[in-house]
Order: C-alpha cells, then structure tokens, then sequence
C-alpha cells in the first residue's frame, strides 16, 4: 500500500504538471492573440513558478536507491569542543526534528545521552514518512559552527563539531545476517525522565557489534526486550547501510572523510559570527539566513546535495564508459 500511495502522488503530480502547461500555454497564445499583457505575464509566472516544481520532481524522481524511500535513523555525535558541542548537537537535533515536523514526517527520540552542563553527548532519532532515508542520506558527514560561545563570560568566537550520521530502516525481508556471538549486549538504567520505572530497572540495551565495532543504544521503551528489539532494528540498519556503502564509491569515499569530528573533515559550516552565513563545501550550495536554516529550512542543501551526489555518480560512470 505504501509503494502504491507512493506511485499514485507520482503520477498525480507529473499529470498535474502537465494540465499546469498545457493550460498556461494555451493562456500565452490567447493573450498574445488578443493582446492582454496582463494575462500573458500572469501565464508567464506560472510556467516560471513551475519549473521549480519540476526540478524538485525530478530529483525525487531520482531517489530510487534500494532503500531511498524506506524510514531512517539519525544519528548525532557531539565532537571536539566539550560543552560547545554538546549544545550544537541539541541545536542540529532541533533543526532536523523541525525539518522533519515541517515535511510530514514523524520522529521518535530513541536514545540520548545529555551533556555534562549542556546539550547532549549523542542522541539517535528514527524518522518515519516517505522517502524519509532518500532526502537525508546526504547528510552524513561532520557539521561545524562558529559563533559567540553563551558559555564564555569573555565572549569569544568559539568553532564547534558534531558528526551526523543517517541509516536507512530495513524490513526483515532483507536478509542480514548477525550471529549472537559477534554480539555484547549492555543493559543499564535510563536516564532523564520517566517516573519510577526508569529509576529502578536496567531497562536500557545497547549493543556492539564486535566484528565491525558499529554501537546501537536504545532508552526509550519500558521493557528490556522492546529496548532490545528496536535495537536490533538498529544494528541491521547500520549494517546495511555499510554494505551499501561497499557498493558506492562514493559514500565508501565520503565515510573514509568521517575519520575525525573536526577541523578537515566538515561538509558544512554554520557561520553565526562575525557573519551570518551557512555554506554546505561539496556542492557549494550557501545562504545568509542562517537562522532559517536552523529552523528547519535545509530543503535547498538536500536538493543540491542529491543532485551532486546524482551528477558525480553520471560523470563517474561516463568516465568508465570512454
């Protein structure tokens, strides 16, 4: 039902595309016929306004991964910087839980542990909707700001990183195998609110996997098991998407960038001071409305992360090809 849903708008949208055409088309030749500038200019508009529309069709289009239009995880890490990161980790959950809320998508906060005095050390987030893992895929790298630091009485400029990572959700017809001994399994109390029953039981799990060193938490259930399960869920995500890593150049090449949260290794800056300004540095894609952007409205630099992505693995295969 949901691969149908998703044919259906397809359609729907290409058709309503096409009416949007032919019907300002017609409205041009009538105008110049009759000559209503009025009416031309509007026609005009209208085609204009909808070539954007088409551009965003295309690279949804586009998104046709074996896993682009699955749920994902998404993962931040706070890095060099201490207490600095740690707050520009709640503000790149915040701006990516927007973002989601703004495009329909449901999130729910799996696990987080909090910062020492604030923020938080590293929280994973599962967001569900459509094409949910197509749209973020890209994001995957380490994210710098340079600001004023609240937390520096002297007011000094402060640079600080944290790393986002994004796993695709697999359902179990994807054959991934784990073996229970590659497995260690962790259980402890969760922390932050939730009454009695998270004070006084290890509900919590997390899991390493052993053979690849990939770490999986989960907090935010009741039970052990349900805190088990979905971290399983996890671990399979994970590992899946380091396969599919295997099969893509270019993320192998991305991934191998990701070495280091800091300097060198950032594929967008996030300037507060002494200019407002964010610049995302593979697609060269940038805007000076820096508070927008950690609203929520990063749409412009998934769209041109996508079509990046899209035209490097054209150019690579053209290469191959001569």
């Amino acid at each position: 039902m949901r691969d149908k849903n998703r044919l259906e708008r397809q359609i729907g949208n290409i058709r309503s595309i096409e009416n949007t055409l032919e019907e300002n088309t017609g409205l041009i030749e009538l105008a110049e016929a009759e000559g209503d500038a009025e009416i031309l200019k509007e026609a005009e508009n209208a085609i204009a306004k909808l070539q954007e529309n088409v551009a965003k069709q295309q690279l949804e289009s586009l998104l046709s991964g074996p896993a682009d239009g699955n749920d994902c995880y998404l993962e931040i890490n706070a890095g060099a910087g201490g207490t600095e990161s740690c707050d520009w980790s709640s503000m790149l959950l915040r701006m990516y839980l927007r973002w989601a809320d703004q495009s329909g998508f449901k999130t729910t906060i799996l696990s987080q542990n909090d910062g020492e005095e604030a923020g938080i050390k590293s929280v994973t987030v599962q967001i569900e909707g459509e094409s949910a893992y197509g749209w973020l895929k890209t994001e995957n790298g380490v994210h710098r700001l340079v600001r004023i630091s609240p937390f520096d009485s002297n007011a000094k400029r402060h640079t600080s990183f944290a790393s986002v990572s994004v796993a695709p959700v697999v359902d179990e017809n994807i054959d991934i195998v784990i073996e229970d001994k590659d497995l260690r399994v962790d259980t402890y109390r969760s922390s932050g609110a939730g009454g009695q029953h998270v004070n006084t039981t290890d509900s919590a799990v997390r899991i390493t996997h052993t053979p690849t060193g990939i770490v999986v938490a989960c907090q935010n259930q009741r039970s052990q098991h349900q805190n088990r399960d979905t971290a399983m869920n996890m671990l399979r995500a994970k590992l899946f998407e380091l396969e599919l890593q295997k099969q893509d150049a270019e993320k192998a090449e991305r991934e191998a960038q990701k070495t280091d949260i800091g300097w060198g290794h950032q594929i967008r800056s996030y300037v507060l001071h002494p200019y407002q300004m964010v610049k995302d540095l593979r697609t060269g894609a940038e805007t000076g409305n820096s508070a927008a952007v950690l609203d929520g409205d990063i749409d412009m630099f998934l769209e041109a992360a996508l079509a990046h992505k899209i035209g490097g693995l054209e150019d690579s295969k053209a290469e191959k090809s001569a």
